[in-house]
């Protein structure tokens, strides 16, 4: 296999996060789903913790809000 071919394999491996529009809702740029809990959460007063942040890393990665 020559090294462009495993180029092309690796960035298939890297999935595109799932981008949901919320014009209106949203004023950055983008938002990550992991961003939105942690938002919420530490507004209810709940710390975050090292799983959480590791949480949150996938989750950004897995969904993104956009305007």
């Amino acid at each position: 296999m020559s090294s462009e071919e495993k180029k092309e394999s690796a960035g298939k491996a890297e999935r595109q996060p799932y981008r949901i529009r919320l014009p209106g809702f949203i004023k950055e740029e983008e938002v990550g789903l992991g961003d939105v809990i942690k938002k919420v959460t530490y507004a209810m007063g709940i710390k975050p913790c090292t799983g959480c942040e590791k949480r949150a890393a996938v989750l950004n990665r897995w969904m993104r809000f956009t305007r």
